[in-house]
């Protein structure tokens, strides 16, 4: 175990560094090896997975509970693309790995996640025809899809290779094109899901350190794979199977429950895999009264976390979504100043209803 560090993080840095690193499915280790650094400075113990989870103990434990109550979880990866196949001309066709829409990045630099990365540009084509075989003709009327575009790399097929690029292989947003930007009380920055929620998270393990609270029957984790079907979390939680899971997430803003764009978390009462039972509704409440905070109900039509997939699954007995709100949702989201603070502070009341040390 690793000495706890007395120097407090700060979120806006850590939510920096976390946005800088690519973390597409099944490619997460720079965001999962840097999570772990942060939390065995913290005296947390942090280990791998075979599925590439990061588990992390609570602080002061000396290893991590096989069977804990509770598992509180922020996924490290991030939607993507991943490569189908190199055309001749050296230009990659890819497809969306998680629910990346192509008109959300728009024509711009992409990074190929070969032995060493390499630059792409995602191209759709001249506006200057009428050609209806050019993409840009086409979503005139209907909707542009990956099918019709492509990265143009500025290599030969041969050369990319070479390099080890080809079916399978990620490309994400471009390394360049990932600043964490501040427009008055907001800040904005792709990949605010999940990045946002690890820092939170991390936050949360500090704070527990810095009280000097043991709970050594929670765990938290950094699951992989969550943005394709939450694979990593089923492979985490059937092997620990805890009573309760907490999932950290972004809170989209969505017509169906208009909720005033503050920097208060939401607790997703209901949404595309589960719905949350009203005694946890109520505890997340008071929870949040403890603090001085107010939390938003939102019920979602569309989407799940972690821990709500997990419970369709039958792995969770409870099972809650903390989140912080957002404009936007699936590559660049918007959220107040104060959300990452919120959601930790939240997080960590809630822990103390559950565990009984409120």
């Amino acid at each position: 175990m690793t000495t706890k560090t007395e120097t407090k993080l700060n979120w806006s840095d850590l939510l920096a560094d976390l946005i800088a690193l690519p973390g597409p499915p099944g490619q997460e280790e720079p965001v999962r090896d840097y999570v772990a650094k942060k939390a065995r400075e913290l005296g947390s113990v942090a280990e791998f997975d075979q599925r590439g989870n990061l588990l992390i103990s609570a602080p002061g434990a000396t290893a991590i509970n096989p069977k804990p109550k509770i598992v509180v979880m922020a996924h490290l990866d991030e939607i993507a693309m991943i490569v189908e196949r190199v055309d001749d001309d050296g230009r990659l066709k890819v497809a969306q790995l998680g629910g990346l829409l192509p008109w959300k990045l728009g024509e711009g630099p992409v990074t190929i996640l070969s032995r060493h990365h390499l630059p792409g540009i995602l191209s759709f084509g001249s506006i200057h025809t009428s050609s209806p075989t050019n993409p840009i003709v086409k979503a005139r009327d209907t909707t542009i899809t990956f099918e019709s575009i492509r990265v143009f790399t500025g290599k030969t097929k041969s050369e990319l290779t070479a390099a080890g690029v080809g079916p399978g292989t990620r490309v994400v947003v471009g390394l360049g094109r990932r600043d964490l930007v501040e427009v008055g009380d907001y800040i904005s920055a792709p990949f605010l899901d999940d990045r946002a929620d690890l820092a939170a998270m991390l936050l949360v393990i500090e704070a527990l350190s810095l009280s000097n609270v043991l709970l050594d029957d929670v765990v938290f984790a950094a699951t992989a794979a969550e943005e394709v079907g939450g694979h990593g979390a089923l492979y985490l939680l059937r092997k620990l199977s805890p009573e309760i899971g907490i999932a950290l997430e972004i809170g989209p803003r969505v017509p169906e429950t208009p909720i005033p764009f503050d920097g208060y978390p939401t607790v997703w009462v209901n949404d595309s895999y589960s719905s949350m039972a009203v005694k946890d509704i109520e505890l997340t409440e008071k929870a949040a009264e403890d603090v001085n905070l107010k939390v938003h109900r939102q019920a979602l039509t569309r989407g799940g976390s972690d821990a709500s997939c997990a419970a369709s699954h039958g792995l969770l007995a409870r099972c809650f979504t903390l989140a912080f709100l957002a404009e936007n949702s699936h590559v660049y989201e918007i959220t107040h100043k104060d959300s990452v603070v919120n959601l930790a502070r939240l997080t960590e009341a809630v822990l103390g209803r559950l565990t009984g040390i409120k």
